[in-house]
């Protein structure tokens, strides 16, 4: 099961700077990282971009979703990071080393050498990058990211895995291909048209979650999904899920996560976070 979170390409059309939107994008990538996505998709909204569109929003996402240690050697100088200092910590557990005293941890590296015999050079965020052998068939060229299993620190007992790394890992794709997948779960739109999430529903909703992943979609600021997916508020608000199926725009549902909202717009990352919080409820 994966946790996808979709955000329009147009997320940043109402900052007035390059320092507010970069901003703005620490606290989508900070509520994918508190409650665990594993893919962080930016999703195409052209009509709707401003002086910020995709190749900005998608750059500073996957910097902020890239551990520090391996930053420099990522990205080093860039346009879109002129702000990058201004973007919230994420402090992942797989960063920060609190779940990585033990055996058995996952840790991000960047191939720095190919060498023969399978073996490779990875920067890994040690003190000097460390020699590995590839598991299996596997085959890597320099500069791909790899996951290392840290089975002991001293003395440095080390292998690459097939694994995906930890954290969320940032996409540019198109939504109909992400509703498309064969792993993409429960199907959620986020609108203030949907149904509203109370205490009647929303411990079948986490409990579907829990079951099947998900797969959730924001949209932009005065711009919500109905628009940018061709579809008129009134088709929204009368989807009836427990009568229908097959909710308008390929979701399995449409929800209102904050229901009497009381400011008139609400900003993508603070929907990400009242969405998360009531879709990942545990028993």
């Amino acid at each position: 099961m994966t946790r996808t979170v979709l955000v329009p390409s147009s997320i940043c059309r109402e900052a007035e700077d390059k320092r507010e939107a970069t901003r703005k994008l620490g606290y989508v990538a900070r509520a994918a990282a508190i409650y665990r996505a594993d893919r962080l998709v930016v999703f195409p909204d052209r009509d709707g971009e401003r002086r910020w569109g995709a190749g900005f929003v998608e750059t500073v996402l996957r910097y902020a979703a890239t551990p520090p240690y391996l930053r420099k050697e990522a990205f080093d100088t860039r346009d879109e990071l002129e702000y990058a200092g201004v973007l919230p910590p994420l402090r992942l557990s797989s960063w920060t080393g609190s779940e990585s005293s033990g055996s058995g941890s996952n840790r991000e590296g960047i191939v720095t050498q190919v060498g023969p015999e399978g073996r490779v050079r990875v920067n890994c965020g040690m003190q000097h990058p460390v020699s590995l052998h590839l598991p299996g068939d596997m085959e890597v060229s320099e500069g791909e990211r790899v996951t290392i299993r840290i089975s002991s620190r001293r003395p440095l007992r080390a292998k690459i895995t097939e694994d995906a790394p930890p954290g969320f890992q940032v996409f540019t794709r198109a939504i109909g291909d992400e509703l498309d997948r064969p792993d993409a779960g429960f199907r959620v739109a986020t609108s203030r048209f949907g149904v509203p999430v109370g205490t009647a529903n929303v411990g079948d909703l986490a409990q579907r979650v829990h079951e099947d992943g998900l797969t959730v979609a924001f949209g932009s600021p005065e711009r919500g999904l109905p628009p940018m997916l061709g579809l008129d508020a009134e088709t929204v608000s009368e989807f009836d899920p427990a009568t229908s199926t097959g909710a308008p725009g390929g979701f399995d549902v449409w929800l209102n996560t904050i229901p009497n909202q009381g400011s008139g717009v609400v900003r993508t990352e603070e929907a990400m976070f009242a969405s998360l919080a009531c879709l990942t409820l545990t028993e």
